[in-house]
């Protein structure tokens, strides 16, 4: 019965994709588009039908701003719109960071306090959000509802182009000095602020605290060089006049890259966009292009330190310590391919190299966040080294590292491995989330804000031929990018931090003497105008905003029916099984359940270790590792985890699952 069954699965699923690919409406029409044509101020640079994700791309360039346009069409319904802007910060103010945060308090169009959340109960939307990264910024939404799309894009391009960046928002979302005490005017001034206590999180999770030491000092030439999210002691140097220069510079169509995709139709985003933005505007000169790093001529090391971790399992190992290369430019996409499967092959999993040597030495507790490799830069890296070390360890891991680098140079990797890692790069790509289209803006979002093709990143099949091609020509491709990349490479940093007692104390202290500094330079009047903005932003977040401006969905703009999705019911031997045909990209998803009713009960506090730990053991005749390689050579991940499901006729009934 079960092989029955398996047939019939294969069956469908041929069907399924036979009738996806070809009937795809949006991607047929996106085909019909010819290079040189003009749709609303836009003309059209390039048509490309990508296969391997079902889906049909279309590059256009803004005539009179000369912004960029990325449209991908595909047969899925959460459409996704984006626009992101290179933003190159050159000092740690945070500029790009409390940008984001101010543009959305507000905009020409639609004045009303924090549009984007008054904005949820008038809409359908699946995604709204913004990132700020190290280069650019982004701002993207998706939603089902051609309607309510037309709505947001309107919020956005307006919340974008036109902001009010009123100075309050300033206060509010960046930094201000105000009365610890609001009311009270005798109460002593502190620094207050939305991104200023943000980032003072931010330096208190020593992770992110490494991971930005190894950006800033891999990188000491430009705007990598700086925290683009803002040092909290020097966000509160910014001023109000900087932050609207900044938008002024960095906020125009012509330093502006448009993404779209879904099935909804081009032709009225352009006709939008082109409308409501970008004929109000002109080209302008931009320049805001990252230069690429100058290379080292020998190696560099530095040691910073940290605050001490109260929950660390043992104190005295609280060092992390890890080399980090700087490798090569975002922009050539079959390098970035090549590099980070190599990435993947030097230590993800237990038959990594740097797992055995680093790991299974049990001189550290994990690899440090930042080990792998790190795409979001110009020049892309990779870094690798260990967390939770002793003081006397650091040296050992330091040694290790280009020990086992020797090692691959000369015995390289397993084919078998190289097959694992490579099926599970084209899964990583044709797994198709419930949010595909942000995925795949964030995905294509680093080469494109450096003038890379973003389409070329999306044909993973022909980089993988490529690649076997390349090895095939030369079995030793992959040892000769390591010793290139890594061995000889004279841009190499070590990087090595550890706790100090007085970490805390001392970032107290510069925070007080900063505090001091701008208290002594105020007069009474400033200060007295500094309580009355006080209270002025205290009125002005208590004072209900009117929201009628904002679009909003009608009752007819909704479909009356959600789609129904068909399964089908059957069984392999006494176990039923349910199949559900869908557009998954060639994909097959299993996941099977079983009863915990009947475990005992003192067994029941183990299920979360035993779920975390069940694909990773082995099984059958594989031991651990033979059980990840397979596992990465089969399929796109395993996992287990506990799950109470109610009874779909009483919600008074349950059943503890795994």
């Amino acid at each position: 019965m079960f092989r029955g069954w398996k047939a019939l699965l294969q069956k469908r699923l041929a069907v399924k994709l036979s009738w996806r690919y070809s009937s795809g409406i949006a991607v047929e029409r996106a085909l019909t588009y010819k290079v040189g044509q003009k749709i609303h101020g836009f003309t059209v640079n390039q048509v490309t039908p990508v296969p391997d994700l079902f889906l049909a791309a279309v590059k256009l360039t803004h005539d009179g701003t000369r912004a960029q346009y990325l449209h991908v069409a595909r047969e899925d319904s959460n459409n996704l719109f984006s626009v992101q802007f290179r933003t190159t910060p050159m000092d740690n103010t945070g500029v790009p960071h409390i940008l984001e945060h101010t543009v959305l308090c507000g905009s020409e169009k639609y004045p009303c306090r924090d549009p984007f959340f008054k904005m949820l109960n008038r809409s359908l939307s699946t995604f709204m959000n913004a990132f700020t990264a190290s280069d650019f910024t982004m701002y993207p939404f998706s939603t089902q509802n051609g309607k309510d799309f037309q709505n947001l894009l309107s919020v956005y391009l307006d919340a974008a182009f036109f902001p009010c960046l009123r100075e309050l928002d300033f206060w509010q979302e960046g930094w201000r000095l105000e009365n610890e005490n609001p009311t009270d005017p005798k109460s002593p001034l502190a620094f207050k602020g939305v991104v200023f206590n943000e980032m003072k999180g931010a330096f208190a999770d020593n992770e992110r605290l490494f991971a930005q030491y190894v950006q800033n000092m891999l990188h000491p030439e430009h705007t990598y060089s700086v925290v683009s999210g803002g040092k909290p002691l020097h966000i509160v140097d910014l001023s109000w006049e900087q932050l609207k220069k900044f938008h002024a510079t960095y906020y125009h169509p012509s330093n502006a890259r448009f993404f779209t995709y879904g099935d909804l139709p081009l032709e009225q985003h352009l006709k939008q966009i082109h409308e409501e933005a970008l004929s109000r505007l002109s080209a302008a000169d931009t320049d805001t292009a990252v230069p690429s790093q100058p290379r080292w001529g020998e190696p560099r090391e530095h040691h910073v330190t940290c605050g001490p971790d109260p929950l660390a399992p043992d104190p005295s190992k609280q060092n992390t310590v890890c080399i980090s290369y700087l490798l090569g430019d975002i922009s050539d996409t079959f390098e970035i391919f090549t590099l980070n499967l190599l990435s993947s092959l030097l230590v993800s999993g237990p038959n990594s190299p740097f797992y055995k040597t680093l790991i299974e030495a049990n001189i550290g507790t994990d690899f440090t966040s930042v080990s792998g490799f790190d795409g979001s830069t110009k020049d892309v890296s990779f870094s690798v080294g260990l967390q939770g070390v002793a003081k006397k360890d650091i040296e050992t891991v330091k040694c290790i590292i280009p020990q086992t680098i020797d090692d691959i140079i000369v015995n390289g990797f397993e084919k078998e491995r190289i097959e694992a890692l490579l099926h599970k790069i084209e899964i990583q790509m044709k797994h198709q989330t419930a949010n595909f289209g942000l995925a795949l803006a964030s995905y294509i979002a680093s080469c494109w804000n450096h003038d890379g093709d973003p389409i070329e990143t999306l044909k993973i099949s022909e980089k993988v031929s490529r690649f076997r091609q390349c090895l095939k020509e030369n079995p030793k491709f992959l040892q000769e990018k390591v010793k290139l990349y890594f061995k000889d490479n004279p841009h190499r940093l070590t990087l090595s931090m550890s706790p100090d007692e007085s970490y805390f104390e001392n970032q107290a202290k510069m925070e007080a003497a900063k505090l001091q500094g701008k208290i002594t330079a105020l007069t009474e009047n400033d200060k007295k105008e500094i309580f009355d903005k006080g209270l002025q932003l205290i009125a002005a977040q208590n004072t209900p905003h009117d929201a009628s401006s904002l679009p909003a969905l009608k009752v007819f703009d909704i479909q009356p029916k959600i789609t129904f999705t068909e399964v089908e019911i059957g069984n392999a031997g006494e176990a039923p099984v349910q199949y559900c045909a869908q557009p998954t990209n060639g994909m097959v998803y299993f996941r099977a359940m079983c009863s915990l009713n009947s475990l005992p009960e003192d067994l029941k506090v183990y299920v979360p270790l035993f779920c975390n730990v069940i694909t990773k053991l082995g099984c059958g005749i594989l031991d651990y590792r033979q059980q990840a390689q397979q596992i990465e050579l089969k399929t796109g991940g395993m996992s287990a985890s506990q799950q109470v499901i109610p009874d779909c006729n009483s919600l008074d009934i349950y059943e503890q699952v795994s």
